[in-house]
């Protein structure tokens, strides 16, 4: 539930801001790639924070190798792709690229969820908010 309301709250600030008379988010979709940056920073963080990457390596699938470098991967891949949604020339393929990483880590939730992994959420509400995650990072690609 915390990137999701990171996505929101990011946007709406963003938004704000750009209303407040801050050209460079005076529109939705700046606005959205700055909610969807901060949603992904805070994944990011949750790919190094002691606590939480035991629970992130931990659902990763049995039968994949190497769980702890796969977190550390994703959780690098995360943080460029945060950072290259904010920079207008290479967002459209830093919002591709965060596209199929989150349908590439999806199976790891499901895996999860079906493991009954403490602190992972249910199939259910997690395909909804896949489907938002995703739905949000491919709008910051029209223009």
């Amino acid at each position: 539930m915390e990137p999701l309301i990171a996505l929101v709250v990011g946007f709406l600030a963003a938004r704000l801001a750009g209303v407040a008379g801050v050209d460079a988010l005076d529109a939705w979709q700046p606005s959205l790639r700055v909610g969807v940056a901060l949603m992904f920073l805070l994944t990011t963080f949750a790919h190094f924070f002691p606590k939480l990457r035991a629970e992130l390596v931990a659902m990763v699938p049995p039968g994949l190798p190497r769980p702890e470098l796969l977190v550390t991967v994703t959780g690098l891949l995360e943080l460029a792709g945060a950072v290259g949604v904010l920079i207008p020339a290479t967002a459209g393929w830093a919002a591709a690229g965060l596209i199929l990483l989150m349908l590439a880590m999806f199976p790891a939730n499901v895996s999860a969820a079906r493991r009954e992994l403490p602190g992972a959420t249910r199939l259910g509400p997690r395909t909804a908010l896949q489907v938002v995650f995703v739905g949000a990072t491919a709008l910051t690609m029209i223009a």
